[in-house]
């Protein structure tokens, strides 16, 4: 429940908790946590995870060692996008892929650079 609370403490926080309407349990076999964030994942290892129900209402509690992972983006460029490029900026759709990579998807920054 809280690391370092003796067994005495511990009963007595749960007795005013079962008072209250609150239910806390551990989750046993937790290894890792990871939270998906949309440019990095935090990895909690190891990870301690205990559910406070209150009144219905699920929060979770989770302790332990965090750190972040930057996360790679993967850019889709789509058929139609890569042959708008190639016929406004006159150039292979090779070189329209490339650009549209370059430019992170823009149409109108991948076609300005190829036009110049």
């Amino acid at each position: 429940m809280i690391p370092g609370m003796n067994p005495r403490q511990r009963k007595q926080m749960e007795r005013q908790m079962k008072q209250m309407g609150m239910k806390m349990e551990d989750i046993d076999g937790v290894e890792e946590v990871i939270i998906r964030c949309s440019d990095k994942d935090i990895i909690i290892s190891p990870a301690d995870v205990n559910i406070m129900n209150v009144m219905g209402s699920e929060t979770y509690q989770i302790t332990g060692k965090s750190r972040e992972v930057e996360r790679e983006v993967v850019l889709e460029i789509n058929e139609e996008d890569i042959e708008l490029v190639s016929n406004q900026a006159g150039v292979s759709k090779e070189v329209a892929e490339d650009a549209l990579k370059e430019a992170k998807g823009d149409l109108a920054e991948a076609i300005m650079k190829l036009s110049q």
